[in-house]
């Protein structure tokens, strides 16, 4: 690669003395190309495909690229045509889009034509040369420099031979102002030359070894406002630069430094471990006007170099003194102080904090890992933002006041009890995981969040600091385990989170802007009132104690209920409310229901499954409900459904499973009467209705889509004979007959007009010997576990997904059935006794839609010895 490199340097250097002739050449054949408004292709030279196809290898580094294309574009002789198409574009586009490119991007858009290789030239495009951890030689670099001598940025940070370069750079642009060098030796010679650049403003040296490293380096410039020595090795340093107003010695491990800045603002020292107490004390009240200083991790400073500092540095504004292990700051005054950092200062005491608290124009304090710290008391008017993490196991108290206190990080303070904060600024407390804190005294006008999770130790008492911030939105109490009542009053409060508080058993909310509440894992709550929230939705199916609940929301249209199963009182005063899921309240008696269709008249979705209590009366309630469309009233003891077939004109799904209460009169209005006439979904599963009133609903009700039947006894559904022809074409789309064990044919002729029939399931009806299906568009059919099942007849055209897991039938008889379903994809034949190995060409002539056959021959053999079989047979 080295080689390559010289090489490329040696062609350039060999081409640059044709350079000015080209650029007039290139200037010429610019202003031609203006005229050409159609893109054309000329032939190139074979010298110059040889130097493209050079560069072209795949192991190529960006610098040989640069190198390369730099010589191919800006090295050409006189007189040959390098150019291969012209695209049209306007210079002012083309000098906005190549503004964005760096060098190597700049070379190889100059090889597409010449107006782009104009373009890519200018000077603009060059101000800044940029070469970091580029190895780039020293004779490209001075060809870049003499052909662009207006650069006034340069960076050869990590270059290979830095110091040439350097110096290069410093005696050849004139107007270099920025210049950035580093990773490797810069010699003496480099700051002699630097005094010469009259426009330099800012040098960075990075990671750099000052001269032979055993000598004294001496930086000297009159216009200088911005040096930064970093990570760099040297004993001794010298910097006379009288307009200095920032500099940076982070990281060196000099012995001694000297300083004549009189102007200078910003000192950073940070990491000079070498540097002790009196050389620091020298150099930092060398600078009168500093206003920045960072002094961390230097291990030798004492409070009275920091005493001398303040005296000697009145404007003195931010001062990181962090890591430094002896220090106390007793008797130390920065009267201008704003930012000060004490971060792992291990003499830093509660004394410390009173001698800070003179520092009256503090804005930001930070005393994270300061161990010996056991309390922080401060008044402060301008303090802004305090930060107190991982402090020791003694640190109990915290007392903060300031009108413009804004941000309090405190975090991982095990020990603290009490916090007391005063503020007129501060919008958000985060105080999670303070496992003792039993007091929180808040005076906070502007607060609107707090997260208080985790603080196991707070008392009912906390429901008081609402008194104290009249703009709390957010209230975060997760897993505050001792807390046992809440109750909150507030104007503001619109989101409220008690999670994991198992042991809450009371809770009133008398919040009018509440909108979110959560409270799983309150499961001892026993007593819940909402006054006047605003909440939309509410669960407390997870309150399982819950007894008495009494809810005033104008605003709710969800309540969830489920599974307060020992919940006798409840008053629900919610106009707007539109679904009530109360399953599984057992003591909900009819007066509460009464009470509740009457507050609640837009009721449309009700469940009362297993709500054991409610009698008739409560049933004749649900006449109020006039926008009723779902009613569940399974498991309960309903016999009479007159009040809902005469006013729940609009309801569209009724569930009835295990009503034993009702009889073939029941339904009676159903397909007698014609009641409901919006009717769509009817489960009557597991019911001791009759043959006859199923055959009547199916024959009368023509409107419903969606029949479950599932586990009940006595069914036929033989539509095979003559009188079964219906005037009306039924829409039932869905029909599940699941358990039926009794029932053992069904016959669905083209008569019976379930035209419309898209999913029929019949499994586990271990008695059913014979179906015969005519349904046009059928898609799913599901006869698993029908063991008995003989005679299977399918003319379903539409047929997709066919299940007959467990069933007896042999190959033959289930190529028969499929022969009249065309759009069969999926079949599934697991457990089939009869018909061991299976394979898609088997049934493929007769069912060419077929995309499945799901077969499993080897837990068919195994399944009568392998103990799970029983269980996965029930399961299925």
């Amino acid at each position: 690669m080295e080689e390559g490199e010289g090489s490329a340097g040696a062609e350039l250097k060999r081409l640059w003395s044709s350079t000015n002739a080209e650029d007039c050449t290139m200037q010429e054949e610019a202003d031609h190309d203006s005229y050409h408004k159609r893109a054309k292709v000329e032939g190139r030279s074979a010298s110059m495909e040889k130097t493209v196809a050079s560069s072209s290898s795949s192991s190529r580094t960006d610098t040989d690229m640069f190198c390369q294309n730099f010589i191919l574009n800006y090295g050409r002789k006189n007189g040959r045509k390098d150019l291969e198409f012209h695209i049209d574009l306007t210079d002012d586009l083309l000098h906005l889009v190549f503004s964005s490119l760096n060098h190597v991007d700049l070379c190889l858009s100059a090889m597409v034509c010449r107006q782009w290789r104009a373009a890519s030239a200018h000077e603009d495009f060059w101000k800044v040369l940029n070469f970091e951890n580029m190895k780039i030689s020293i004779e490209p670099f001075e060809n870049v420099c003499h052909r662009y001598p207006n650069a006034t940025e340069v960076n050869v940070f990590g270059v290979p031979d830095v110091n040439a370069l350097a110096l290069k750079a410093a005696t050849t642009l004139r107007n270099l102002e920025v210049l950035t060098i580093g990773k490797g030796q810069i010699t003496e010679k480099v700051f002699q030359v630097l005094r010469k650049c009259n426009s330099l403003r800012n040098v960075t040296i990075n990671e750099a070894l000052l001269g032979s490293g055993a000598q004294k380096i001496h930086l000297s410039h009159n216009r200088l406002h911005e040096l930064k020595f970093e990570k760099c090795s040297v004993l001794l340093l010298s910097i006379r630069c009288p307009q200095l107003r920032s500099l940076s010695l982070k990281g060196i491990n000099m012995i001694q430094a000297i300083l004549n800045c009189p102007l200078l603002q910003h000192l950073n020292i940070r990491s000079c471990y070498k540097l002790q107490d009196a050389d620091i004390r020298s150099v930092v009240t060398s600078c009168p006007q500093l206003e920045s200083l960072d002094v961390s991790n230097c291990s030798c400073v004492s409070n009275e170099t920091l005493r001398e500092i303040a005296q000697a540095c009145a404007g003195l504004r931010i001062l990181n003194a962090s890591d430094c292990p002896n220090i106390s700051f007793e008797s130390v005054h920065f009267p201008m102080l704003t930012v000060l950092k004490l971060h792992r200062c291990g003499f830093i005491t509660s004394a410390t904090v009173a001698w800070i608290a003179n520092s009256l124009a503090l804005e930001v304090l930070e005393l994270d890992n300061c161990k010996k710290l056991t309390s922080v008391t401060l008044h402060l008017s301008c303090l802004k933002s305090i930060s107190l993490v991982n402090l020791c196991n003694r640190f109990t108290e915290l007392n903060l006041q300031s009108t413009k206190l804004s941000s309090i990080t405190i975090s991982n303070c095990p020990a603290l009890n009490s916090v007391t904060i005063t503020s007129n600024a501060l919008q958000r407390l985060d105080l999670k995981k303070q496992d003792n804190l039993t007091t929180l005294v808040l005076q906070c006008q502007s607060l609107q969040e707090v997260d208080l999770s985790g603080c196991i130790s707070l008392s009912n008492t906390v429901c008081d600091l609402v008194d104290g911030c009249p703009m709390l939105k957010s209230l975060v109490l997760d897993n505050c385990e001792s807390l046992t009542e809440v109750r909150f009053s507030n104007s503001s409060l619109s989101s409220l989170s008690l999670f994991g508080c198992c042991d809450v058993t009371s809770l009133e909310l008398n919040c009018p802007r509440i909108e979110q509440i959560c409270l799983d894992g309150c499961d001892n709550l026993e007593t819940a009132f909402f006054k006047h929230v605003a909440l939309q939705s509410l669960n407390l199916g997870i309150c399982s104690k819950l007894s008495v609940l009494s809810i005033e929301a104008p605003y709710m249209v969800s309540l969830e209920l489920k599974g307060c199963g020992v919940l006798s009182e409840a008053s629900i005063i919610c106009p707007l409310l539109t679904s009530l899921d109360a399953s599984f309240c057992s003591q909900l008696k009819d007066d509460c229901l009464t009470a509740i269709t009457a507050s609640c008249p837009l009721i449309e979705s009700l469940v009362l499954m297993s709500c054991s209590s409610i009698g008739s009366d409560g049933f004749s309630s649900l006449k109020r409900l006039q926008n009723l469309t779902l009613l569940d009233l399974s498991y309960t003891s309903v016999m009479n459904l007159e009040p809902i077939f005469k006013s729940c004109i609009q309801l569209k799904v009724l569930i009835l499973q295990v009503c034993k209460g009702l009889t073939d009169s029941s339904l009676e209005p159903l397909y007698k009467e014609g009641a409901l006439p919006a009717l769509e979904e009817l489960d009557l599963s597991y019911g001791t209705l009759s043959q006859t009133v199923i055959d009547n609903l199916l024959a009368c009700c023509t409107h419903l889509t969606h029949l479950n039947l599932n586990g009940m006894h006595d069914l036929e559904f033989d539509w095979g004979s003559a009188n079964v022809e219906t005037s009306s074409n039924r829409l039932l789309q869905n029909l599940s007959c699941v358990g039926c064990h009794n029932i053992r044919k069904v016959l669905m002729p083209p008569a019976a007009r379930f035209d419309h029939l898209s999913s029929l399931s019949l499994s586990q009806s271990v008695h059913l010997k014979e179906v015969d299906l005519s349904c046009p568009n059928l898609v799913l059919l599901n006869l698993s576990n029908c063991c008995s099942l003989e005679v299977l007849k399918l003319c379903c055209p539409r047929l997709a997904s066919l299940f007959l897991q467990f069933c007896k039938m042999d190959e033959a008889e289930v190529e028969a059935a499929i022969s009249g379903c065309s759009s069969l994809e999926i079949l599934d034949l697991r457990f089939c006794p009869k018909i061991p190995s299976v394979s898609m060409a088997r049934f493929q002539p007769v069912c060419p839609s077929l995309k499945r056959v799901v077969s499993r021959p080897k837990l068919l053999q195994e399944r009568v010895f392998h103990p799970m079989f029983r269980y996965t047979q029930l399961y299925l």
